[in-house]
């Protein structure tokens, strides 16, 4: 898919899945020219490989397929004039001394020059590799990430194993479970080293137990057995510390092992930029616009932090691709926000307080489990809000919004606490 390019826009979209479709349709309803690219041959992002439903319950109040709920998005680009090219590769950008950025794209009809005021940056994230979980043994086939084993079902209707490991319980770990067993698949046991599962409980009702697949908490992959292909995995009990317990051991044959290990924002443009990266979510540091500490660059989706919901990634992008298309050179009076060590972490990590966006939405992670905990956001002495929250997991990202008109002139912080139920 691709239109007629033009020299220069407004606001210029990095990425077609849902937070790109999502800001792009958004900066161009406040009258943007507005651009999106995307390095694949279609609009949608992951969605397309993701038939499982679940999707749009919060933003369409229905429950869609990924492809379905992409495909609202998409119908709605085709009714404006968003210019869009697909396959399409941006190697660089560059701010020029009037502030304008040059951007080089590389497509199918060659090399593009585009002038841009504002970009956004909607490029997901990547999941872990094996090489990245540093698993010992030899590295045959069979070793596959469960969104790989994701696209090679669902896209290409192959199947890449007969009898499987999972380690790990994100999501997507647990969605394939199901999937695979569905396909004829023997699925072993899922594995995850933590005490707690790593995926929302409502896929782990829907995925594992309805399926009568076994997960193992405090257990992980140590060993991959195999020379062309894998023959067995080792799996171990750890401790709370993540330190194998000598004699837990046990030998699992099988052919594959599939990794659900984690996500991680995909922020290569953001570090060619020298965009500021946020040691905690992965994603460059951005404000209640999502603009990041680099003037008119904004950041959206899974490429700030990792969601739960797709609903989450474009009620998000939304703001970002509202707030790009209103983009306009000045000072911004930054504060952070700071949560306490019990959070995972808390974006976003700024709030400007002479934005026009006068709501900000917090979104957080907790470190653990926690049950019957108050969560507050003060800003000096005056309570934004507070809300009691009967259970929390690390698992499931939890939502807040706070009014900045509330904050106090001359406070510098903005924190995030929690305490226990009295």
């Amino acid at each position: 898919m691709i239109q007629q390019f033009e020299n220069t826009y407004d606001v210029t979209v990095i990425g077609g899945g849902p937070a790109g479709l999502a800001a792009a349709v958004s900066a161009w309803e406040v009258g943007a020219k507005t651009l999106l690219v995307e390095r694949e041959e279609k609009l949608g992002g992951i969605l397309k490989q993701c038939i499982h439903d679940g999707f749009g319950l919060l933003m369409f109040k229905q429950k869609l397929t990924g492809p379905e709920y992409a495909q609202y998005y998409i119908e709605m680009l085709k009714n404006t004039d968003v210019n869009i090219t697909c396959s399409t590769f941006v190697t660089d950008i560059n701010r020029q001394d009037d502030g304008i950025f040059h951007l080089i794209l590389v497509t199918h009809h060659g090399i593009k020059h585009i002038y841009t005021k504002a970009i956004v940056l909607a490029t997901g994230c990547r999941e872990r590799s094996a090489k990245q979980i540093f698993i010992h043994g030899t590295r045959p086939a069979g070793i596959l990430t469960a969104g790989t084993a994701q696209y090679y079902v669902n896209i290409l209707g192959q199947m890449p194993v007969k009898k499987c490991v999972i380690l790990g319980s994100g999501d997507i770990g647990l969605i394939m479970a199901r999937r695979l067993t569905l396909e004829g698949a023997e699925v072993e046991g899922v594995y995850e080293a933590k005490k707690e599962l790593g995926g929302l409980l409502r896929n782990y009702s829907q995925c594992l137990m309805d399926f009568n697949i076994p997960l193992h908490t405090q257990t992980t992959v140590t060993r991959v057995f195999g020379e062309k292909r894998v023959s067995a995995v080792e799996v171990c009990s750890v401790d709370e510390n993540m330190s194998r317990i000598n004699g837990s051991e046990r030998i699992i044959e099988c052919d594959s092992l599939i990794l659900s290990v984690g996500l991680i924002p995909e922020n290569e443009l953001a570090e060619k930029m020298n965009i500021t990266l946020d040691a905690e979510t992965k994603g460059p540091a951005a404000d209640q616009c999502y603009q990041t500490k680099k003037d008119g660059i904004f950041v959206c989706g899974n490429a700030f932090h990792v969601n739960d919901l797709v609903d989450y990634v474009s009620s998000g992008a939304r703001i970002a691709g509202k707030c790009a298309a209103k983009y306009k050179k000045r000072e911004r009076r930054l504060i952070p926000v700071i949560h306490d060590e019990k959070f995972a972490y808390c974006v976003p990590q700024l709030i400007d307080i002479d934005s026009d966006q006068k709501k900000a939405d917090i979104y957080f992670r907790t470190k653990q489990k926690e049950e019957d905990k108050h969560v507050t956001v003060t800003s000096g002495d005056n309570i934004l809000i507070a809300k009691k929250y009967i259970e929390m997991r690390p698992s499931e990202l939890e939502h807040i919004q706070i009014d900045i008109d509330k904050i106090e002139y001359g406070n510098d912080k903005i924190h995030v606490k929690m305490g226990k139920v009295e």
